[in-house]
């Protein structure tokens, strides 16, 4: 009786630690396992530099689209500059062999595309078995990650992007949730995971008070939360972020924020849900409301130090955001109270990471800067690696995988 009490013991201790590192063996989406670009079980150079580096292997074409990583399979979107060829790619994490480079769209007239975009910025989303990938109106596609093969594509979704897509999909209770947030049209879609069918399809119901169709453009990507056991999509879009409810697609609640081209994936703790509109403003909302939300739920805003582009971290009842211009800003998550705030080298799009109690960030000209979060900004390292970095990186174990502008790097 004895020996199995000390068995059950041992078992209480290790295997949560086995499921911890279970769960940072694979980067499915946009921002992790979590959504939120943490990684905290993981643990990786102080100093990323050519030493830290285990393999690199040179990525054709232009896309701004973050890996994804399933095992020893490293997914990852491309495409020509002028838009007339869009890519799919899979490398082996162990190595960095390509083990597919296969076109999936050609185009001989591709819509406009703005230099500061991609044709190839959708993140994929992976799983067990399969990888979607996602070119805005141009395709959407579900592979099986064994064969290769293609099990099933959509083109028929109409929208005008204007300036390029750069919504990414992500997966949850067997549907895959894609936004078209365009000059034209906006909606949600919610497809059958399995099959590519539609299970429901939602435009838009935001007042955004204007006929400019350039002002009605989002980049944004979802994230679904648990509240009072009830899963919501947050889904960001132009003016205002609207919930629904994942299997119907019914609107739950809206928060108006104003901003176009919100591309910044919504994170939820400590209560609130933060938001930033792109255009450098942001909102904590208590997403326990119904209707439009704008007055009664939320705790506190912010326009200035915002991050356009990246999206931030919450660590320890902080959040942390690094602007475009370099602006490095901790907050108090419950009030908006600004901790400390400094300028580190270079210009930001990508998202920051947290892993092994430091954060990371990766400058669009190569500048790789790492501190530690708490009550004053501790630097621990400022490097260049590469190119520079518009798509965010992933991590896996102790592993970094890093997209440059036209490299993919493996570090230790």
């Amino acid at each position: 009786m004895r020996f199995h009490q000390i068995l059950l013991s041992l078992a209480s201790i290790f295997f949560p630690v086995v499921m911890q590192v279970a769960a940072a063996e694979n980067w499915p989406e946009f921002r992790g396992p979590t959504g939120d670009g943490q990684a905290s079980e993981s643990l990786l150079p102080s100093e990323i530099t050519e030493e830290s580096v285990a393999w690199k292997v040179p990525i054709h074409g232009k896309g701004w689209s973050s890996p994804v990583v399933w095992g020893d399979q490293i997914w990852l979107t491309t495409a020509k500059e002028d838009g007339t060829e869009m890519s799919v790619l899979c490398v082996r994490k162990t190595d960095g062999k390509v083990l597919l480079d296969r076109v999936l769209v050609k185009n001989d007239e591709p819509a406009f595309c703005h230099p500061m975009n991609s044709y190839a910025s959708p993140t994929p989303v992976i799983e067990e078995g399969r990888v979607y990938v996602h070119f805005g109106s141009y395709l959407t596609a579900c592979l099986d990650t064994r064969s290769f093969d293609v099990i099933w594509e959509r083109r028929d979704f109409v929208c005008d992007h204007h300036r390029g897509p750069a919504s990414s999909p992500i997966l949850r209770d067997g549907k895959l949730f894609v936004a078209y947030d365009g000059f034209d049209v906006q909606y949600v879609v919610a497809l059958d995971k399995a099959t590519g069918k539609t299970v429901w399809k939602r435009d838009r119901e935001i007042e955004y008070g204007t006929d400019n169709g350039d002002l009605k453009k989002a980049y944004g990507t979802a994230s679904v939360i648990d509240v009072n056991q009830q899963s919501i999509l947050v889904y960001p879009s132009a003016i205002a972020t609207v919930a629904y409810d994942i299997d119907s697609g019914e609107p739950i609640w809206t928060v108006y924020h104003q901003g176009m081209n919100a591309s910044a994936r919504p994170i939820f703790r400590d209560g609130l849900v933060f938001i930033s509109n792109g255009m450098g403003a942001m909102v904590a909302v208590s997403p326990e409301g119904a209707g439009d939300v704008t007055e009664s739920h939320v705790a506190w805003s912010a326009e200035r130090a915002v991050a356009k582009k990246s999206s931030a971290l919450v660590i320890d009842g902080k959040l942390y955001m690094n602007s475009d211009d370099g602006i490095v800003t901790c907050r108090d998550s419950k009030s908006g109270e600004v901790f400390w705030q400094t300028r580190i080298d270079g210009k930001y799009a990508a998202s920051p990471i947290y892993a092994g109690g430091k954060i990371y960030c990766f400058g669009m000209d190569g500048e790789i800067t790492v501190f530690t979060p708490g009550d004053e900004f501790r630097p621990v390292s400022t490097t260049q690696l590469g190119d520079g970095y518009m798509a965010s990186p992933a991590v896996v174990g102790n592993t970094l995988i890093l997209r440059s502008r036209s490299t993919l790097y493996c570090i230790h």
